[in-house]
C-alpha cells in the first residue's frame, strides 16, 4: 500500500464505518419472534422439510442469545394439536419455565385456525356452523392461555376466511359472522379481566384465492363495525401488503393515524408473487428504510411506534439450523442498520434544506388558519382570485433529489 496509506480521510471514513456496522440487539430493542418462523422446517407445496422439528424451548433460549426479548406462538406451535390436557400443561410448564430463566416475555399470542382440514371453508366464516363453534372454543382456550402468560396482543388471521369460487361463499353474511365471532370473543375477554386487545392481520390472498379482510383499509373499515372496536386494532405484515402491489409504510402510516396500529409483522417481499416470508429487508430495501424511518421518528421527537418489533419471516428452505440462528439475527441487525442511517438522514443538513424545498413540513400545518371559516377562504382574494395557478405548477417539489439522499444515507455514502 502506499505512504501515508494509515491515515488520512480514507481510513477515517472506513473507522467511522466499522463504528457504525457494531450493532448488536438488545432487550431494549423489542425484537420478538413468532415460534413458527425458526421453527419452520422448510415444507413448502413442492418439497418436504429440509430441517427436524424445533423444540419451543431451545427457541426460546437461541432467540434470547442473540438479543430477543420475546417470542410469540399459535396454539399448536407450542402445543402440538390433539395433545390431551397432561400433555399440554407438560408443554406449557416447560415453555414458562424456559421464559422464567432467559427473562424473555410473551408480548403476543394468536390461534392456528387454518392447518387442520376442518377449517378448509375457513373459522368464523365457515359455511359449516359446526366448525365456526368449535373455532371460537379454540381460540377461548388459547385467549386464556395468552392472559395467563401476560400477552398484551392476541392476533386474528384469518387465512382461510375466504373463498375461490364467487357462488360457493355469501360475503355479506361471512362478514355478519366474522364480526359476531370477534363480538363474542371481545365480551369474553372484558368479562374475565384479561385486558388483551386484538389485531387483524390483512392479507389479499393465499392460502385462499381470495381472503376476506385483505388489505389494512378493508380491516380498519370492518373494526368500524365491531361492537367493541377500540380494542381492535390492525397486525400489518410487509410481504402481505406488497404482495397486493402496496405501499406498507404508507399503510402502517394510516393505521398509525388512526390509532390502529396494534402489532405488526415484518419481513421481505420482492413484488407481487407468492407471500415470500424473507428476512426484513431482503426485499424492498427502500421501502424498508422508510418504514424504519417512520417508527422511529414520531411528532414528539420519540419513536412513533413503541410495541414489539416483530419478525414473521421464513428460514431459507436452503438453510440448516445453524442458517436459522444466522437469518433470525440478521432481521434485528438489518432492522438496526436502517434504525442508524434514518437517524443519519434526519440530522443531515443537506437533507433537512431538501425537506424544507419539498415544503414537506408545511403539510402539518392547516389548510384553514385558526378560528378561519369557509366564509373567510371565500372572502380571501389571494386564495383565488388573485393566485396565479400557473406560477405555482411551474414549481419543483425536488423529490427526486430528497429520494437520492435517502439511498445514499442507506447505502453509506454519506
Amino acid at each position: 500500500m502506499g505512504a501515508g496509506s494509515g491515515s488520512g480521510p480514507r481510513t477515517a471514513f472506513f473507522q467511522r464505518r466499522e463504528e457504525r456496522m457494531t450493532v448488536n440487539p438488545s432487550k431494549e430493542d423489542k425484537f420478538s419472534f413468532g415460534l413458527w418462523t425458526v421453527g419452520w422446517q422448510g415444507r413448502d407445496p413442492f418439497g418436504d422439510a429440509t430441517r427436524p422439528a424445533l423444540d419451543p424451548v431451545e427457541a426460546v433460549h437461541r432467540l434470547a442469545e442473540l438479543g430477543a426479548y420475546g417470542i410469540t406462538f399459535h396454539d399448536d406451535d407450542l402445543i402440538p394439536f390433539g395433545s390431551d390436557d397432561a400433555a399440554r400443561d407438560k408443554q406449557i410448564a416447560r415453555f414458562t419455565e424456559a421464559l422464567a430463566e432467559t427473562g424473555m416475555v410473551v408480548p403476543m399470542v394468536t390461534t392456528n385456525l387454518f392447518t387442520h382440514p376442518v377449517f378448509k371453508d375457513g373459522a368464523f366464516t365457515s359455511n359449516d356452523r359446526d366448525v365456526r363453534r368449535y373455532a371460537l372454543r379454540k381460540v377461548m382456550r388459547n385467549l386464556d392461555l395468552a392472559a395467563r402468560l401476560g400477552a398484551e396482543t392476541y392476533v386474528f388471521w384469518g387465512g382461510r376466511e375466504g373463498a375461490e369460487s364467487d357462488t360457493a361463499k355469501d360475503i355479506r353474511a361471512a362478514l355478519d359472522r366474522y364480526r359476531e365471532g370477534l363480538d363474542l370473543l371481545a365480551q369474553y375477554v372484558i368479562d374475565r379481566g384479561y385486558g388483551l386487545r386484538f389485531a387483524i392481520e390483512p392479507k389479499p390472498n393465499e392460502p385462499r384465492g381470495d381472503i376476506l379482510l385483505p388489505t389494512v383499509g378493508h380491516a380498519l373499515a370492518f373494526i368500524s363495525e365491531l361492537a367493541h372496536p377500540e380494542m381492535v386494532g390492525v397486525n400489518p405484515e410487509v410481504g402481505h401488503e406488497q404482495m397486493a402491489g402496496l405501499n406498507y409504510a404508507a399503510g402502517i402510516a394510516q393505521a398509525l393515524w388512526q390509532g390502529k396500529l396494534f402489532h405488526l409483522d415484518l419481513n421481505g417481499q420482492r413484488g407481487i408473487k407468492f407471500d415470500q416470508d424473507l428476512v426484513f429487508g431482503h426485499g424492498d430495501l427502500l421501502n424498508a428504510f422508510s418504514l424504519v424511518d417512520l417508527l422511529e421518528h414520531g411528532a414528539d421527537g420519540g419513536p412513533a411506534y413503541t410495541g414489539p418489533r416483530h419478525f414473521d419471516y421464513k428460514p431459507a428452505r436452503t438453510e440448516d439450523i445453524n442458517g436459522v440462528w444466522a437469518s433470525a439475527a440478521a432481521n434485528m441487525r438489518t432492522y438496526l442498520l436502517l434504525k442508524e442511517r434514518a437517524a443519519a438522514f434526519r440530522a443531515d443538513p443537506e437533507v433537512q434544506a431538501a425537506l424544507d424545498a419539498a415544503r414537506v413540513g408545511q403539510l402539518a400545518v392547516p389548510t384553514l388558519g385558526d378560528g378561519e371559516t369557509y366564509a373567510d377562504l371565500l372572502a380571501d382574494r389571494s386564495a383565488y382570485e388573485d393566485f396565479d395557478p400557473d406560477a405555482a405548477g411551474a414549481r419543483g417539489l425536488g423529490a427526486v433529489h430528497l429520494n437520492q439522499l435517502a439511498v445514499e444515507h442507506l447505502l453509506g455514502a454519506r
